[in-house]
């Protein structure tokens, strides 16, 4: 087990304009799982290349431990890799497959085999030992690359969006197995995912990068309750945050005809023109008397304990998408015009121009 540092690490790819990756700087500790989560072309997995040495570090370092792996040849960092597209050799079953790096090290077929077994046990793989990745399906095989790695005892799990060749259900319950396997094997593992949900559930902590460059590095939910700037408040969130223009005046942010009020630290920093940042569930239905803001119900999503309403409001003559969420089955209907508010507390600020979190 081992520390992750990257000290301004850049890689610039020949003949583009500008690098993937500036300069990052981030410190995962010993055991963590960290996640990298953001849109296709962020630089998340040129970000963990680098560190398995898959992609030269053109400016800055890498440490591993105590250990500066920036030149050091992918073999000789004590990494293991677990890619999206399995990379299970065809024509060997599932025990030499899990044992194939352990045999090119030139380990004693006794402890290779002693490691095989006790990685198939930990992921139920026994009774799939004598078979060829054709006869597994895509969890089962997913499970196998794990175990590749498992038996290597590396000091980082290096893991490049695993779960995306599999189907919703299958996903969900894969991610699960492997958030409590690196629990259990407290290895440091970066994982790198374009799904915020998946960053949200099984991270320790996640890095939410933009651009080659991270834009927060928090918990999971210190994001979803403290996002830093408006990139993180609309990545983070499934449904994502409502961001809707406002202009303060007297106290309050207004939007359009309903004024929304604002806590003390947010009026402290907010002047003029500002965005408003408010999760599905921080909505509460009101009456039309009662002044809230007007939404005309486009969709609804029953979801059976509760439901999502995607709806439209217009505000300044701009009309805007709204999204609440709704706990009582059939309260309201496709075509329905709601009012809803909200409260002070539960109101996120942001400057339009910088993008910065205004409210604390």
């Amino acid at each position: 087990m081992a520390t992750v540092s990257f000290k301004g690490a850049q890689r610039w790819y020949p003949g583009a304009d500008e690098p993937a990756v500036p300069g990052i700087d981030l410190d995962i500790a010993d055991g963590e799982l960290m996640v990298l989560v953001g849109p296709s072309g962020c630089g998340k997995s040129t970000t963990l290349r680098m560190l398995a040495g898959l992609e030269p570090v053109d400016e800055g370092s890498i440490f591993i431990g105590d250990r500066d792996v920036t030149l050091v040849p992918p073999k000789d960092r004590d990494i293991a890799m677990v890619f999206q597209n399995y990379a299970l050799y065809p024509h060997m079953d599932v025990a030499d497959n899990m044992a194939f790096a352990l045999k090119m090290a030139k380990m004693p077929a006794a402890e290779r085999r002693k490691r095989v077994l006790e990685a198939a046990e930990m992921l139920g793989l026994t009774e799939l030992l004598g078979r060829r990745p054709k006869a597994l399906s895509g969890g089962q095989r997913q499970r196998v690359a794990m175990g590749r790695a498992i038996v290597r005892q590396p000091a980082v799990f290096c893991m490049d969006e695993p779960l995306s060749n599999l189907d919703a259900k299958m996903r969900v319950q894969t991610r699960t197995d492997i958030a409590k396997l690196q629990s259990d094997l407290g290895i440091t593992t970066v994982y790198v995912t374009h799904d915020q949900v998946e960053a949200m559930t099984m991270g320790d902590r996640v890095a939410v990068m933009r651009l080659g460059e991270i834009q927060q590095v928090d918990t999971p939910l210190n994001l979803y309750d403290r996002p830093g700037n408006l990139f993180v408040a609309g990545f983070i969130g499934s449904p994502q945050m409502n961001l809707l223009p406002a202009k303060v005046v007297d106290g309050v942010a207004r939007l359009g005809d309903h004024d929304v009020p604002l806590a003390p630290d947010a009026l402290s920093r907010a002047r003029g023109d500002v965005i408003l940042g408010i999760r599905p569930e921080a909505w509460r239905i009101v009456s039309a008397g009662q002044g809230g803001l007007a939404v005309e119900v486009l969709v609804v999503e029953e979801l059976g304990a509760d439901g999502f309403v995607y709806g439209v409001s217009h505000i300044a003559g701009d009309a805007h998408d709204v999204i609440l969420r709704v706990n009582e089955r059939g309260s309201v209907r496709k075509g329905d015009v709601v009012h809803i508010a909200t409260d002070p507390g539960r109101v996120h600020v942001f400057d339009t121009t910088s993008g910065a979190r205004l409210s604390d």
